[in-house]
């Protein structure tokens, strides 16, 4: 794998500051909101982070599934916001909202761990194809993840609602 350049470094501190602050989210708060402190941290990294990652290309210059997830990111962040500050979905915005931003952390999740597996340790990364058996059950690992947290954050959610 090649080096990774400064705009890769910038690409990496950004998600990793996404990630942090979208685990401090969820665990405090339950859902990623823009009206939290760490929500809008999340959001705004996240943000930059799938911008930055279309501005990344391997070795070859193509475009490849970390571009297609960088997209679903940014329709995901879009789709949260709206569903977010306005009633577009009705009562079920919130439902949207949580779906969309958790959604994203899913898409986090899918590139850091190829890419950390592929470049760590740097003298014999663990993994050295993007086909290798281990990264597709982390890839299961984390869908199932993203239902279980979706999943309980709709049941909150749902209380939430019914308790108002």
């Amino acid at each position: 794998m090649p080096e990774i350049t400064i705009f890769g470094w910038f690409h990496t501190i950004i998600g990793i500051a996404a990630l942090l602050s979208g685990v401090y989210s969820l665990v405090k708060f339950r859902i990623i909101r823009f009206a939290d402190t760490t929500g809008k941290t999340y959001l705004f990294c996240t943000l930059l982070a799938a911008a930055s990652a279309l501005g990344l290309y391997n070795a070859t210059g193509e475009f490849n599934k970390a571009h297609i997830l960088a997209i679903l990111t940014l329709g995901a962040l879009a789709v949260g916001r709206i569903a977010e500050t306005t009633q577009l979905f009705r009562q079920f915005s919130s439902y949207i909202q949580a779906t969309s931003y958790t959604a994203t952390f899913l898409f986090h999740m899918i590139p850091a761990i190829t890419d950390g597996l592929m470049r760590l340790p740097v003298s014999d990364p663990i993994v050295k194809s993007v086909e290798d058996p281990l990264l597709k059950q982390f890839y299961l690992a984390f869908l199932i993840g993203y239902l279980v947290l979706l999943a309980s954050q709709l049941l909150w959610l749902r209380k939430q609602k019914e308790a108002a």
